[in-house]
């Protein structure tokens, strides 16, 4: 699989950090919490940190959850987890929350929900802030997740923010997109004919103790038998997940599409995509900054930019004939 570093275009001036790679490498979970408060940071020294751990680097299982608010994704990935410890594999857990329009940080902070899991090592859960990215996942969540399967975590659980529309690029980034319904929320099917159905490899209807579940079940097998014919037919399982029940047939139809994607070549595939996905991203991020600098210290080419106004042009200039010091 191809682990060439996204951050080749980062300033070239030494970030060396051997403390914390070395920390991290130990195992220490703290090295891993501050590197990921560096990513979310934009801390330029995550390229440092990134080109020591190259040969450690391994791409985990990635299952994203995602749906609309008030569904119990929460709960549902709290019973995931505890399935997947009483089966010995490690699991780290990034909740991307809304963000505070102060400080940047994250509001829901997922993680007072999986409190009982707090002291297990082998257990990581980590809010992190949307940022005002449009799809609520940042580009720092797509390197967290570098950094999860560099310290050596068999399985990374992503739930998203959970706003309809804008949850659509969790598949971008998932191996696998579990997205959760309910019943009676009132909104199930606006959020398929939102473009969820397109997305979903697995669907979960969760609260299924209470009336209504087999309407939904019944609309989404009605929706799935008018679409186009696919390879994979996303299955769709009834859980409760504050009883943890069908949390084991959940997870076997994740590891069902997770063999689908090995035997079809896609697996590799969407590896290479995501990882040039984040280059472009990285690389984008890297012109914004350029372009900002340019402005605030070029006062001729700002000046130049008012009186033309013409952001094209001059962005065009920037990025022609700007290099980094």
């Amino acid at each position: 699989m191809d682990t060439t570093s996204p951050y080749a275009g980062w300033a070239s001036k030494d970030l060396t950090d051997p403390e914390l790679a070395k920390s991290f490498r130990s195992g220490d979970v703290r090295a891993l919490a501050r590197a990921i408060s560096l990513v979310e940071r934009r801390d330029p020294t995550v390229r440092s940190l990134e080109e020591s751990l190259r040969d450690s680097h391994r791409a985990p299982d990635v299952v994203g959850f995602t749906g609309a608010p008030g569904t119990g994704k929460s709960t549902l990935v709290d019973a995931i987890v505890s399935l997947l410890r009483s089966e010995e594999q490690s699991v780290a857990v990034l909740a991307t929350d809304p963000n505070s329009p102060f400080t940047g940080g994250a509001i829901l902070g997922d993680r007072i929900r999986m409190q009982r899991h707090a002291l297990d090592p082998k257990v990581f859960i980590r809010s992190m802030g949307a940022r005002g990215h449009l799809g609520g996942l940042s580009l720092a969540t797509r390197e967290a997740i570098r950094l999860l399967g560099a310290f050596g975590f068999d399985q990374v659980i992503l739930e998203t923010v959970g706003v309809g529309q804008s949850e659509l690029e969790v598949a971008a980034v998932a191996d696998t997109t579990v997205v959760v319904l309910t019943p009676n929320l009132g909104d199930s099917v606006q959020m398929i004919k939102a473009g969820i159905l397109e997305i979903a490899d697995v669907f979960a209807v969760n609260k299924a103790d209470i009336d209504g579940h087999g309407r939904v079940v019944a609309e989404l097998r009605t929706m799935l038998n008018m679409g186009p014919k696919a390879d994979w037919k996303p299955p769709i399982v009834p859980t409760v997940a504050t009883r943890r029940e069908g949390v084991e047939k959940l997870w076997e139809a994740v590891l069902a599409h997770r063999r689908h994607l090995e035997a079809s070549g896609r697996a590799a595939e969407l590896a290479r995509r995501r990882l040039r996905d984040e280059t472009a991203e990285v690389a984008a991020e890297l012109a914004r900054e350029r372009a900002r600098r340019a402005l605030e210290e070029d006062q001729g080419l700002a000046e130049r930019l008012v009186k033309d106004g013409t952001p094209y042009r001059t962005a065009e200039e920037i990025l022609r004939t700007r290099t980094d010091n």
